[in-house]
């Protein structure tokens, strides 16, 4: 059964706030292969293949979520992973046309991990758990 499960990607450079991110996930139901703090490896998580969603906090070093992105949609074997954006900005998201040319939903912090939890079923078209 666990062959079943969405695979994702999760990257925010602020510890807490990602294992937040871990524990939504999983209560969503999918698969973390990469908990990450920087674009550079979130990228490379997500480039070997086989991820359904990318969560990619907007500001992060090396990379930014931004860059990240348009790397995903560029490169042969993560073309068609979803994304979804995080921010505490609405502005930022908006400044960098994030919301339509590069991502397929986003999430503005700070967060319940259940709200992120429900977005991440809804975008890998899962049904709700109990």
């Amino acid at each position: 059964m666990t062959a079943d499960l969405k695979r994702i990607v999760i990257a925010d450079d602020d510890d807490d706030i990602r294992a937040l991110m871990v524990i939504a996930a999983k209560r969503a139901g999918v698969e973390v292969v990469a908990s990450v703090d920087n674009g550079r490896d979130a990228l490379a998580a997500v480039c070997t293949g086989g991820i359904d969603l990318a969560v990619l906090d907007i500001s992060m070093p090396g990379l930014n979520g931004v860059e990240v992105a348009e790397s995903i949609r560029t490169h042969d074997a993560s073309r068609g992973t979803l994304i979804l954006m995080v921010s505490a900005s609405v502005q930022l998201l908006t400044d960098h046309g994030v919301v339509a040319e590069w991502s397929d939903g986003f999430i503005i912090k700070p967060f319940s991990p259940r709200v992120l939890s429900a977005r991440i079923r809804e975008l890998l078209g899962l049904e709700a758990t109990a």
